[in-house]
Order: C-alpha cells, then structure tokens, then sequence
C-alpha cells in the first residue's frame, strides 16, 4: 500500500483563493499542500486572465497615445508601428514574473506543491493524478476547492481555438485581425475588445442585453459605451447571436437578430466569445461524495464557514455564489483558513467592488439606482464629472463622472460609481468608507490633495447635499 502524505490542509486550486489561503494557513501553522493541474501556480487569473490581459491593455494604450495623442503634447515620434511579437513577449515576462513569485511564496511558506489533478475520494482524502497516470494520496483534516472558473462555452457556437475563441486564445493571437466580433459586452469582452481595437482591429459588440456591463448602474454602462464608440468599437444590443458562416480565407459573419427582429451580419476574421464563465468543478469528485450544488447555477453551496454539505471540505472562489472575481476569492481564501483556525473570518459582500479596464475605466461598489429604486430604499445622489477637474483637464483626461448614492435619513453611503481615468485605483476610497459605514458628509468632510483626480470623489460627496464647490 502507498504511502499517504498527511496534512492539516490541503487546496486543490493555486488561483488567488487558493494559493493566498495556503499563504495564510501555513501563517497560522498548518501544515499545507496545493494541488495545481498544470504549473505554473497562480491558476486563470495570472496565467491566462487579469494579469495578461491587463498587460495587453497597458501595452495597447501606450501605443495607441503615442501614435494619436502624443502630438498635442509637443511629442513627435515619426510613424509608429506595432511589433506585436515583441509585446506579447513582454506580457509573457510579466506573467513569468507574477508566477514564479507565487511559486517563491510557495517555498518560503513551506508549502508543499503537488502538480496534477486533484480529486476528493473520500472525506478527509485527496487523490492526485498526474501527468503520466501516477498516483499520490494525501490526506488532511481539511480540504479547500478552489479550481476556479472556465468560460461558458455556447451550443451553436462551439470554441475551435483558431476562428471561434475564448478569452484565452485572444489573449495569444499571432496577429491584428482585420475583424473582430465579440459576442458578450461584459468585463472580459470590453478590455479585449479595447485591445484589439486599440491594434486596428474593427471591433464589433454583439450583447443580449439592452446595455453593456449587465447589472452595472445604468448611467454608468451608457456613459462607458458612448466613449468606446468615439473609440471606434460598435455595438449591437438586444441582439441575440444565431450563428456563424466561414467564407474564404478563413473569415465569416456572425449572425444576429435585432430587438425587433431585424437581421444583423458582422464580418469577422475572429469571433470571440465573451458570455461569461461556469465553475469548473469537473472530476473534483463532488458527485461521489453527494456535495450539493445550486441546481441552476451549479455552484457548490457552502454555509457561512464556507464549508459544503460534507463536512471538513470547503470551498470558495469562482466556486461558489458570488462575483467571479480574483480579490473575492483572495477575501474568502483567507476568511475559510481563520474560520477553520477558530477566529474571526471576515468578507463584506456588500463592499466588493467591480472594474473594467478600459480607458476610461469603471469601477463600482455597492448598489445601483437601479436596485435601490427596485426595493423602495429612499437615497440621494452626487455626481460630478472629470470635465472640470484640475488634474483631469491636465492628463486630458476628462471623460466621466463619479457618482455617490447615499441614504436619504441616514446619509450612509449605499454605492459608488465611477467613470473615468484610474477609477479602479479612485473606488478603493469608496470601498474603505462603505466597510467603514461611512457617510457622505463624512467623505465631504475629508481632506483630499489638490490637484488629484480623487477630488472629483469629494466633490461628488458634497453633491449629495447640493454643495459642491467648484459645479458649473
């Protein structure tokens, strides 16, 4: 009989859930094993998601300035041409970077590291399948899930990884496609979308949806869409996607059907196919062990310990109800291991915010008008635009707003929403005073430097009372 490795814990997953609840487990003294299906660690988001994609879109941006923004600055650079090879080399590095940083955490933690596929076969035991069809059993007091997610993949339009594609492969094209549909105008789809269209691809939208970002605050989506427009991407919303024809050459036309029934035809070299992702829970052995799941999302359900119908296994993450979100699962990571250790676990769901990586960027926390209205909560509102900030004007970078909701007795703040440069750096002030029960009066109240784009956020404060200082 083989040897069994014992542990107090051990995670199947090393994404930011899994790998940052190893990091604290093993800082609260457990003994701690992570179980990765493919090296290197750091799961979808370093490898092939936030991280590369952010550094496409940083990569996109400074060529797409230098080339048409520059010259207003007194900057002449001559013509300016993509190296694409060498850009995707450069995101290469940085996931490199990123990853073998988490592998060093690994070390230092004294985590041991198991690659393969791991699988609950019983309570308290972990099968590990690698490569070549061996085997390693583990065992431990407490197992965590954390394997993430995978994009959800349409029935009438099957991925092929050359012409149809996930985020994954669009991440990784060999060169600029001449045309770019992309069927979904969620996160994913919009910060590819971005970069692509940034490169001199014609990027066109194909959204179910009446609005881009689905479930964002209203004003929000339709500000953001207006400037991806003037950018050059089009779109088309309440349309549903009803297939695709290949032509020659390797190109096609994705087909769609307007709100009123009208026929759509997008030519596209590639079609991306940004709807959204589903837990990837398969061969975990969640059927064996009879873990309940939601039927209709089939996200496995676990108490406020974040633990599942059988006890000792846990999970979070991209597993579990909640945003898709890599600093959620990071929250949950380490919440699950100080539950388990018997102190105080801490996620505020009502504080995590979301953001999109275009330019302008948005970014969100809390409730919409939308949902505020919906419920019959009574609020007030502040907004006030990037268009007469100091800073702003100075970046030219003046498109958008940020707006404050805040309870109309109480004047606690119940959501914020930004449009404009950095708002996903500007939302953290937001989370902070929301986690904190913060009012408007009391962000009003604060000094802010000047002249900084977080000024528009005291401004949008004051607003809410009807006194900000510099509104038109």
């Amino acid at each position: 009989m083989a040897d069994i490795s014992k542990f107090d814990l051990v995670i199947i997953g090393s994404g930011p859930g899994g790998y940052v609840a190893a990091i604290r487990a093993a800082q609260l003294g457990m003994n701690v094993a992570i179980v990765e299906r493919s090296l290197p660690l750091g799961g979808t988001c370093l490898n092939i998601g936030c991280i590369p994609s952010k550094a496409l879109l940083d990569s996109s941006e400074l060529f797409q300035k230098t080339r048409d923004e520059l010259g207003a600055h007194g900057i002449s650079t001559g013509k300016v041409t993509l190296d694409l090879g060498t850009m995707m080399k450069r995101k290469a590095a940085v996931v490199e970077k990123l990853t073998s940083g988490v592998s060093s955490l690994m070390k230092l933690n004294k985590i041991q590291v198991f690659e393969g596929t791991g699988s609950v076969t019983a309570t308290g035991r972990v099968s590990v399948k690698d490569s070549t069809g061996g085997t390693v059993d583990l065992a431990a007091g407490h197992i965590i899930l954390a394997t993430g997610s995978v994009p959800v993949e349409l029935p009438f339009l099957k991925y092929d990884g050359k012409t149809v594609v996930s985020s994954t492969e669009a991440l990784a094209f060999d060169k600029v496609p001449e045309t770019l549909a992309i069927v979904g105008a969620g996160a994913i789809g919009l910060e590819l979308g971005s970069v692509w269209n940034r490169l001199g691809s014609k990027v066109t939208f194909v959204e179910l949806m009446p609005s881009i970002l689905p479930g964002w605050d209203t004003q929000l989506s339709k500000t953001l869409v207006r400037e991806l427009k003037k950018q050059g991407m089009e779109f088309h919303l309440s349309a549903r996607v009803t297939g695709f024809e290949k032509q020659a050459k390797g190109n096609g036309i994705l087909l769609a059907e307007g709100e009123k029934g009208e026929k759509i035809q997008v030519p596209a070299e590639k079609v991306l196919v940004a709807v959204g992702r589903r837990p990837s829970s398969d061969g975990l052995g969640l059927e064996a062990l009879s873990i309940h799941r939601d039927d209709r999302s089939g996200r496995i359900v676990v108490n406020e310990r974040y633990e599942t119908s059988v006890p000792g296994i846990y999970a979070i993450g991209d597993l579990i109800h909640g945003p898709m979100l890599a600093h959620k699962a990071e929250d949950e990571g380490i919440a699950s291991v100080e539950l388990i250790a018997g102190i105080h676990g801490h996620v505020n769901y009502g504080v995590i915010p979301g953001v999109v990586y275009t330019w302008p960027e948005a970014a969100t926390v809390g409730r919409s008008e939308e949902s505020l209205k919906a419920e019959g909560i009574p609020y007030r509102k502040g907004s006030f635009p990037f268009g007469i900030n100091g800073r702003a004007i100075a970046m030219d970078a003046t498109a958008g707003f940020v707006k404050i909701l805040a309870h109309e007795r109480t004047d606690r703040i119940l959501g914020v929403h930004i449009v404009g440069p950095w708002a996903s750096d500007l939302i953290s002030e937001a989370v902070i005073a929301m986690e904190f029960s913060a009012s408007a009066e009391d962000l009003a109240r604060t000094v802010h430097a000047h002249p900084t784009l977080s000024e528009v956020t005291r401004e949008a404060a004051l607003a809410v009372d009807g006194r900000a200082i510099h509104s038109k």
